[in-house]
């Protein structure tokens, strides 16, 4: 399924691998964010802003927030408010595909709002977007 057709699809529809980038070459975090977001290009500049472009640590672990332990992953998705939601709809937020699955579940549902801590980061962005 292309990037294109998961963001059209129902969420329970989303496959839980993306094609790699070229045979035997995988797409890195960053460019998988921005192919899954080259429709809602804000999303990009709040990964970078929230994680750095990080799903997980160099041990493998889940990359976790630095202020707050409970946000997780690329998208700093916060498990207090959105783990059950989104075990409810069989996303797993632990992993990359999930991560951003459910960061646009939330975005179609409340905009940017989620990520307003991270606002001064990635503001200036927005308002470039917004004149475009």
């Amino acid at each position: 399924m292309t990037a294109a057709a998961v963001r059209e699809a129902p969420v329970s529809a989303v496959p839980l691998v993306f094609a790699a980038s070229a045979p035997g070459q995988e797409m890195t975090v960053k460019e998988t964010v921005e192919e899954y977001f080259s429709d809602i290009p804000i999303l990009v500049s709040v990964a970078r802003c929230e994680s750095r472009f990080r799903q997980f640590n160099q041990d493998g672990s889940i990359h976790r927030g630095e202020v707050n332990e409970f946000d997780v992953g690329v998208m700093q998705v916060n498990e207090l408010y959105h783990l059950e939601t989104a075990k409810k709809l069989k996303i797993d937020l632990h992993t990359l595909e999930g991560n951003l699955t459910y960061a646009r579940y939330l975005y179609e549902r409340e905009g940017t709002v989620p990520w307003s801590s991270s606002k001064k980061c990635w503001k200036s962005d927005a308002e470039k977007l917004a004149q475009n």
